[in-house]
């Protein structure tokens, strides 16, 4: 069990999301935590304290004086008994106090009084999570090293659809089981690419593709998490860079072949996980193609093969490719493999529309020159954690050969 004897504080926030905490401190119970419940007042009207006391065996916490407490100090009893603290769900409202240090009841106290880690599972509005002063705050409890578990996208409470879910209490277990494993990339460079590439056609048009670049986010996230030293070479996409992680923007696929070029000759690891076009027009127009004729021939050429010229290097990386494909996955990711000379690729099946692109979820076969693991369909916060793990694992056992 990852969380044999970790004595974790669940504080729990006025959201519609508290209803799943009983389930939340149940599947942390079965990973061996011991756990205890602090409750805002208007947590209360969301979900029973008594239900909470039920499945934690402990009694539910909510008052900042104690009075049965030692001393009536019922907030610094806690605080030191915590190997962590984790506010699922946060809302909008808790963030902010946190980012401005208040401690107006006992679990903002807690979170100024604990020396523990604390990690947040935030759970708002869309719009409240787009909203200026709730991004502004995120940046500030991100540089404090406070570590956040989602949100998800989907379907809201209110009839929105968005990010701003809760994370499902199975991934806030297993995210947190994780985070008590060691820095297994600890002192590892690693470079990732991340999202799509722009091909202009002309000033006002260019090839694309789906890619959202969420799954290189979060391999950057999980890797920094696990103590590498990142850079995250990104195409265009529609997500603020990480906190923390050295963020290199580019457009074409050119541009992030000279950033790639740039950063490989100084690190461990390099992971393709962008979708680079393959192709770009030969000639591009510096005016707008106007539209005259009934059809328009373009000329292609390919673009450099990024993640082959880098496993080809002299000093080559750890080099992990990924394979998007939609037929024959397990065929065509091994011959990818093997003509490129990589470590490892990871294979996702993009034909089916509920993962992969633009999906907050994905689900990945990972195959090296002796072996295979399937990774099955999980957010890609928590799928991204698992394959850096499986790459850190197989990185020591290349080295060590």
């Amino acid at each position: 069990m990852q969380l044999e004897n970790t004595n974790i504080i669940l504080g729990i926030t006025g959201g519609i999301a508290a209803y799943k905490t009983p389930d939340l401190v149940r599947k942390l119970v079965a990973k061996g935590a011991n756990v205890r419940v602090v409750m805002t007042q208007s947590a209360k009207e969301f979900v029973s304290p008594l239900a909470l006391q039920t499945v934690s065996g402990n009694p539910v916490s909510d008052d900042l004086l104690d009075k049965d407490a030692e001393a009536a100090m019922g907030h610094i009893e806690l605080a030191r008994w915590a190997d962590k603290l984790l506010v699922a769900p946060a809302t909008a409202n808790f963030m902010a106090k946190l980012t401005h240090g208040l401690a107006d009841d006992l679990l903002s106290t807690l979170c100024l009084a604990t020396p523990a880690p604390i990690c947040v599972a935030p759970a708002m509005n869309q719009q409240m999570w787009f909203a200026e002063a709730t991004q502004a705050n995120l940046k500030i409890l991100e540089q404090r090293k406070i570590q956040f578990l989602g949100p998800a996208q989907g379907e809201q409470a209110c009839g929105d659809v968005g990010p701003g879910r809760m994370l499902e209490p199975q991934e806030i277990a297993d995210l947190l089981a994780q985070e008590t494993l060691e820095q297994v990339l600890a002192g590892k460079r690693i470079s990732i690419t991340a999202g799509p590439t722009r091909e202009e056609i002309d000033p006002v048009r260019y090839l694309s593709n789906h890619s959202s670049g969420k799954m290189g986010y979060a391999l950057a996230i999980a890797a920094q998490e696990l103590g590498a030293t990142v850079t995250l070479i990104s195409g265009p996409v529609n997500i603020p860079p990480p906190a923390k992680i050295q963020t290199v923007s580019v457009s074409s696929a050119q541009q992030m072949y000279d950033a790639v070029m740039q950063t490989t000759h100084n690190c461990d690891i390099f992971i393709a996980c962008a979708a680079v076009a393959d192709y770009r027009v030969q000639q591009k127009n510096h005016q707008k193609i106007k539209k005259s004729e009934s059809e328009l021939t373009l000329t292609f050429i390919k673009n450099p093969d990024i993640l082959s010229d880098v496993a080809h290097l002299a000093q080559a990386p750890f080099t992990l490719g990924f394979a998007a494909e939609t037929q024959n996955l397990r065929e065509y990711a091994i011959g990818k493999l093997q003509r490129k000379k990589l470590n490892m690729i990871a294979a996702n099946d993009v034909s089916d529309s509920t993962i992969g692109f633009n999906s907050e979820q994905n689900a990945l076969s990972v195959f090296w020159s002796k072996g295979e693991k399937k990774l099955d369909i999980a957010d890609k916060q928590l799928l991204a954690m698992q394959l850096m793990h499986l790459v850190a694992q197989r990185y020591t056992e290349d080295t060590n050969d």
